[in-house]
């Protein structure tokens, strides 16, 4: 399988969940984006990997990191490998002089990993298909004029009850506002109903 190259372009706190928060993978040099709730400690490892902070004592993933460079084992690259469920799970390729491993991981935790070593961050194509956004060409989509959408959303509940187009509509609108973590219970009832569930 072919796999697509993808860097994280936004790490979202949610507006509407408390405790969640979303780090979204941006397909390189495409406009699919690819939302990956996750929890908060996961987030502040990664945002403190990716503002390049030094905390006075090592995070667990840089102990990770430490532990690894310790022993010449080095991070080649995380691949987010499988979609089941919601869940993300993703292995990383690892080697020493002596052997190459797969390892596996949860995303979350090969993603703070991935930012620390600077590796390349992959999956593949059905993946992004199944759960990825497609973004327009100018990054955001564009309301027509006098058209007014349901700003609830919030619960699935409100979601069965919208039709398709509104659906579809609200989706851009709350990418617009960049709640990633609305975005996915919208983009997973819009796929449940083209898969018929």
């Amino acid at each position: 399988m072919k796999k697509i190259e993808l860097e994280i372009v936004a790490l979202s706190h949610s507006i509407t969940q408390t405790h969640s928060y979303a780090v979204v993978l941006g397909e390189v040099n495409g406009l699919r984006r690819l939302p990956i709730v996750i929890g908060g400690f996961e987030a502040q490892a990664i945002a403190v990997a990716l503002e390049r902070m030094q905390p006075s004592r090592p995070l667990t993933h840089d102990l990770m990191k430490n532990f690894m460079m310790a022993f010449n084992i080095e991070l080649h690259e995380v691949i987010i490998c499988d979609l089941q469920e919601g869940i993300f799970y993703s292995k990383l390729l690892c080697s020493n002089e002596h052997d190459t491993v797969e390892i596996d991981s949860r995303t979350s935790d090969a993603l703070a990993l991935a930012v620390r070593f600077g590796c390349p961050i992959y999956t593949y194509e059905h993946i992004l298909d199944s759960a990825g956004i497609l973004m327009e060409e100018t990054g955001k989509k564009k309301k027509e004029e006098g058209e007014t959408v349901k700003e609830t959303a919030g619960t699935r509940e409100d979601l069965k009850a919208m039709s398709l187009e509104d659906l579809n509509q609200l989706l851009g609108e709350v990418l617009e506002q960049e709640d990633y973590i609305r975005a996915i219970a919208i983009r997973d009832e819009i796929n449940n109903r083209k898969k018929g569930r």
